[in-house]
Formats: structure tokens, sequence, C-alpha cells
């Protein structure tokens, strides 16, 4: 799936509807993409990536020289950086989610030391798997010695795991939403009554001035 966004735009991917995807995107020098992840919490989170550059004489992208990076910085929904590293132009990053919520995952390369780069266009393969998707049951069937049954109970144990976080994570959405609706129902509330206190205030005076004028003019 290509994507095209403006650089450091910012896309919105919902990880409780599909929990692996994988995408590919452009970037320039200085440009930055980044993506939105809602993960719940406790859940583990594995990115894999590979890049290509390029090439004017085959007007093709080929395979990075391994010179080039790129820059990984993810933040939790409070904004706080819980990864920032420098990988190579093929990567794995991993992390796990300690808040629910959208997590911000940024990437841009270290293109200005490259002059091989300048002015030129890369291509980003991203692979991004969440919670029992970024287990690998072969390795664990060949480490835990598991029959195919015992490996099938496995991985129906962690599915049932990872809708229960996912679960949980919609229960504080909802709770999170129900809170804004009512301060936001409260507010429209007070506010109402206060245009109601003004209105009635307002007349009030204007009817004492009013009355004030007339008997001024000796009209009554």
């Amino acid at each position: 799936m290509m994507l095209t966004v403006p650089a450091a735009g910012i896309i919105l991917l919902f990880a409780l509807i599909s929990p692996s995807y994988a995408l590919y995107f452009h970037i320039g020098e200085t440009e930055k993409k980044c993506f939105i992840e809602e993960i719940p919490d406790e859940t583990m989170v594995i990115g894999k990536y590979r890049t290509q550059l390029w090439d004017k004489q085959t007007n093709s992208f080929l395979p990075s020289t391994p010179g080039l990076g790129m820059h990984v910085e993810i933040k939790d929904p409070d904004t706080k950086i819980i990864l920032s590293r420098q990988y190579g132009s093929d990567g794995r990053f991993t992390f796990t989610s300690h808040t629910p919520g959208e997590h911000q995952i940024c990437l841009h390369s270290n293109s200005t030391k490259m002059a091989l780069f300048a002015g030129g266009k890369l291509r980003v393969h991203l692979d991004i798997q969440v919670g029992e998707h970024t287990n690998n049951y072969p390795e664990i069937a060949a480490k835990d010695k598991l029959t195919e049954l015992q490996l099938r109970v496995r991985q129906l144990l962690d599915q049932v795991e990872q809708i229960q976080k996912e679960q949980n994570y919609q229960r504080y959405r909802e709770e999170r939403f129900r809170m804004t609706s009512e301060s936001t129902n409260q507010r429209v509330l007070w506010w109402s009554i206060a245009q109601t206190l003004i209105l009635i205030v307002t007349g009030i005076w204007q009817m004492k001035h009013l009355k004030s004028f007339f008997e001024a003019k000796k009209l009554v």
C-alpha cells in the first residue's frame, strides 16, 4: 500500500482493527514521517523496515548503501519518549507499551550526512506487528519442545490475552469519552444558566433605567 503524506505528517492506523500491517512510503532529505498506533497497555510492538535508494541511472529503487541509516523515535500517549535510536539502512525496533492510547512512531534518515542521497528519494518499507503477532511460534515450539497441539493451545491463549487487553483498552476509551461528554454537557449547562442570568439582569436594569427616564420627564 503506497502512502503519500506531507513532511512530518501523521497517519492514523488502527491497531485494534489491523494488529499487523506492512506498507511503504517515500521520504526526502530532512523529511520526517510519523504514524499513530493505538496500542493497549503492556503490549509488545515490533517494527521492521528496509530502505531503498532511488537510482537515476536505472530509474528504479535499489537497496540502500550500508552507510545510510534511519532514526526511530517513539512517544507514548503522554508524549514521553520511550525509544530514540539510530539504526542502519535495514533495522528492527521493539518496545512495550505501558500506557494505553495513541503511540507516535516517527522515522527520518541521516541523509544530510550522505552526499549520495543529496537531493534523492528514499523508499522505506515498514512492517509493524502488535501483540501476539510479535511471537515467533516456530522458535517457541523448538525452544520449549512443544507438540503441534500444545503450540496451538499456546497461540490461542496468547490471542485470548490480547483480546482481553483490547477490550480493556476499549473500556478505557469509553470511560474517557464519557468523562469528556459529561464535562462538555456540564459546561454547556452552566453557560446556558449564565446567559439566562445575564438576560434577566439586563432586563431588570433596562426596566429601572426606563422608569427613571420616564420619572425624570414626568411622564409617569
